[in-house]
């Protein structure tokens, strides 16, 4: 598998594993019956997955929503309407359709131009949004494509709360949310938004099924890794000794060292395992002795 043939995600995370794929998945079983991801995130390493079944999960409810109501349509026509309509209505840029800055915006604001453009009528939406009862998942697709860095964040009163990003709804959109609605008519997949530990327990595994997890990690400084603790690094380790114990496989992605710190409690459990080194595409790391890797695939499994 080459990058050039990698499908996208159309939630376009910062740091996702969209550029990883093809090495992590020259560590993957080549026969898959169940593939089941405890913490799916925006998607990217299952849309590029072949299985018999797809069991996709996360606690994340913003994420899930996306994902439930992105997959409902059985025609990307249907979709793509709805969201052009709403484009037009709020007057964003889409430059798929052909619609872009005037010049003299794009001289003035040369590397920002986007998000100056897009300002208002992104304060627009996102008001709209966070006044309403919160269930127009296609104004919160939206928010996410034409918000900063394309993330989804919340405040404590459940309103979204990122400013406007220096994006587009371009090309790239378009492909990326084709390939998801065909891919998602195609795979079986059973869609669930609970927390890691109740999906795996009401799994009835079998011969031949296989586990990925891309936790989130202890020791970096994300939004998404700040509630996790180190109690909850024990507690994942624990279970996934007890899937080694039922011969179950599992690879389990992390980062294990992050400016400075080092993730040693992990490194140390992990020696019992496979420990492969990964380039990430966020986190470099400078040499091969294992302590060195920023980002590491663990399995319980040699490829």
């Amino acid at each position: 598998m080459t990058k050039d043939s990698v499908i996208r995600s159309p939630f376009f995370y910062t740091g996702d594993k969209y550029k990883l794929i093809p090495e992590l998945k020259k560590y993957f079983p080549k026969e898959i019956n169940k593939f089941i991801e405890p913490f799916v995130g925006g998607g990217s390493v299952f849309l590029n997955v072949d299985a018999k079944e797809f069991y996709e999960n996360d606690i994340d409810k913003n994420i899930m929503s996306i994902h439930y109501y992105l997959s409902s349509f059985s025609q990307i026509e249907n979709l793509l309407k709805i969201l052009f309509d709403k484009i037009e209505k709020y007057n964003f840029t889409c430059s798929y359709k052909g619609k872009t800055v005037p010049q003299e915006l794009k001289d003035k604001y040369v590397k920002t131009y986007f998000a100056k453009y897009n300002a208002n009528f992104y304060k627009s939406l996102k008001e709209k949004y966070n006044n309403s009862d919160r269930t127009d998942i296609a104004d919160l697709y939206l928010l996410l494509i034409y918000g900063f860095n394309r993330m989804l964040r919340f405040n404590k009163k459940g309103q979204f709360n990122l400013p406007v990003g220096n994006v587009d709804f371009n090309k790239n959109t378009v492909d990326a949310l084709t390939n998801y609605v065909n891919l998602t008519n195609k795979k079986n997949i059973h869609w669930s938004n609970v927390d890691y530990k109740t999906f795996l327990s009401k799994i009835s595994f079998s011969e031949n099924d296989f586990v990925y997890l891309d936790p989130p990690y202890l020791i970096t400084s994300s939004e998404y890794n700040k509630l996790w603790s180190q109690k909850d690094d024990d507690e994942l380790c624990a279970l996934l000794d007890e899937l080694n114990s039922k011969k179950i496989r599992f690879a389990i992605s992390d980062v294990v060292n992050y400016k400075g710190k080092e993730n040693l409690k992990l490194l140390n459990w992990a020696k019992k395992y496979n420990v492969y080194p990964i380039k990430s595409n966020y986190i470099n790391y400078h040499d091969n002795s294992v302590k060195s890797f920023s980002e590491v695939l663990i399995t319980n499994y040699v490829s």
